[in-house]
């Protein structure tokens, strides 16, 4: 049996015990059992604070659902959002009533999913108030060896991409942690409670584990794994299958012919994958309730998969073939397009582009990322 770091609680017993906890979680908080990290630390020992991250911690606000304050109706413990609109850290009153802060959130081991700078956020606050830090590490669903991608640009961080990452990164919560406290010299007393039993090279579907959504655009390992690439059409004008049954699966818009698209993203033969021709209409989001035309994305061989390289292609194969494509303009004045931050750089949008050159480029940087972090492996 695989274990995550909530499964081995009671040998770090010490770490715990005696102090007032605050803890950042969110449903996939779990122990092999279905516990919640909740539960458990509000049993065992004085459960002083939570802090909700996007989706909240038990995951019944909606995605980019701004909070404040609130009780949790089961424990009767304070929840304090770090997903305001103001701000998405751990202010000096909120650490005031807390003497250490576990985290324990699945991550998915791709740059862009938030709950990982809620994490370095939330280490560095504790860093500058004194507070200890714990991480109930989990395992990287995508595998602790494969990197693939560039790293994040100084200028291009945001809650996207804020710490100079690969794409697909291959560590796991508490190494990343690890990795940024030495890094960025925040010197925060830092406890990573380990994983037992996963190995480096092992995906979530090696496990034996049962998949919790880490969120709703997540619904299966598969949509997980392709999505270091399919979160790209984010910064597009095409669906990411949001509001479909079938997030990052299914990617398309209206003015793609569908088996064309297929017809030629097959041809290419990328590895671990294969294409279907598909029609849906998005009951939310980007073209809700209009009938668009796409591409399935199935994968064959998940430890063959470079799930940003094919992503990349579709990418650019669309953007070659349709006139109507578009990169979106910047959520908010003044800052840069979402495809930008996505990416950690603009290149994406540069004017002739090489996509070749560009993906030999991407090798080379995660080759170098994937040398460095070997410091900092646990596993």
């Amino acid at each position: 049996m695989i274990l995550n770091g909530i499964d081995q609680i009671d040998k770090y017993d010490h770490i715990f015990k005696g102090k007032r906890i605050g803890l950042i979680t969110a449903p996939t908080g779990l122990n092999k059992d279905f516990v919640s990290t909740i539960q458990i630390l509000h049993e065992k020992y004085h459960l002083a604070a939570m802090f909700g991250p996007e989706h909240g911690v038990r995951g019944d606000l909606a995605a980019g659902a701004l909070v404040d304050t609130y009780t949790d109706k089961y424990t009767g413990v304070p929840v304090h959002s770090l997903y305001r609109k103001d701000s998405k850290r751990l202010t000096q009153e909120m650490l005031d009533s807390v003497d250490i802060v576990v985290y324990d959130i699945q991550d998915v081991g791709a740059r862009y999913y938030t709950f990982i700078y809620t994490m370095l956020y939330a280490l560095e606050d504790c860093a500058k108030a004194g507070k200890e830090f714990v991480v109930l590490d989990r395992i990287n669903p995508l595998d602790g060896v494969t990197v693939e991608g560039n790293v994040l640009k100084d200028g291009f961080q945001s809650f996207v991409g804020n710490y100079p990452l690969a794409v697909r990164y291959g560590l796991t919560a508490g190494e990343v942690a690890t990795m940024a406290n030495e890094q960025m010299n925040w010197n925060c007393k830092l406890h990573v409670v380990p994983c037992d039993g996963w190995e480096r090279q092992m995906q979530f579907a090696d496990t034996g584990r049962i998949w919790v959504l880490p969120s709703l655009g997540l619904p299966r390992f598969d949509s997980a794994l392709v999505y270091p690439g399919a979160c790209l059409f984010e910064g597009t004008n095409l669906s990411e299958g949001r509001g479909t049954s079938c997030p990052f699966e299914i990617i398309g818009a209206p003015y793609i012919d569908a088996q064309t698209l297929s017809d030629e993203m097959n041809r290419k033969k990328l590895p671990g994958v294969l294409f279907r021709p598909v029609y849906f209409k998005p009951t939310t989001s980007k073209h809700e309730g209009v009938l668009c035309g796409g591409v399935q994305i199935y994968i064959t061989d998940r430890h063959a998969l470079k799930p940003l390289e094919m992503g990349i292609d579709l990418l650019f194969t669309i953007k070659q073939n349709y006139e109507e494509f578009e990169f979106l303009p910047p959520v908010k004045e003044n800052s840069r397009p979402f495809i930008d931050l996505l990416c950690g750089d603009n290149i994406y949008r540069q004017e002739n582009l090489d996509v070749a050159a560009m993906v030999e480029r991407f090798r080379e940087e995660s080759q170098e990322f994937a040398k460095m972090k070997q410091q900092y492996h646990l596993y």
